[in-house]
């Protein structure tokens, strides 16, 4: 059985911090590209961060400078550690593992159910 758990969110006042955590299991964690995306009313889902299984990340350009991934695969946990929060970065935000063996191969690919992150005054 695959599960992804997300924590962490929660309510914080704008320029707060929040850090996020998901822990895997059922996968081989250290093969697996990992994201954080998120999904504001009345908006489609977004990818907000990745980390690839070699460590190269990737940020959506609106938090670019604010929020960082990383992850550590001891203990099969990805991390999103948010700073200056906006009142726009209200969002379920979502974990996600993905791997494919070639580009044309059955992709593997896992979600979590989400926590939600409020900023507001």
């Amino acid at each position: 059985q695959v599960q992804l758990v997300e924590s962490g969110g929660g309510l914080v006042q704008p320029g707060g911090s929040l850090k996020l955590s998901c822990v895997a299991s059922g996968i081989i964690f250290r093969l697996y590209t990992m994201g954080w995306y998120r999904q504001a009313p009345g908006k489609q889902r977004e990818l907000v961060a990745v980390i690839s299984s070699g460590g190269t990340t990737d940020y959506a350009d609106s938090v670019k400078g604010r929020f960082t991934i990383s992850r550590d695969n001891a203990k099969n946990t990805v991390y999103l550690q948010m700073i200056s929060l906006k009142p726009e970065d209200t969002a379920v935000y979502y974990c996600n593992a993905f791997m494919r063996l070639s580009k044309d191969s059955t992709p593997y690919n896992y979600w979590g159910q989400g926590t939600q992150v409020t900023v507001s005054s």
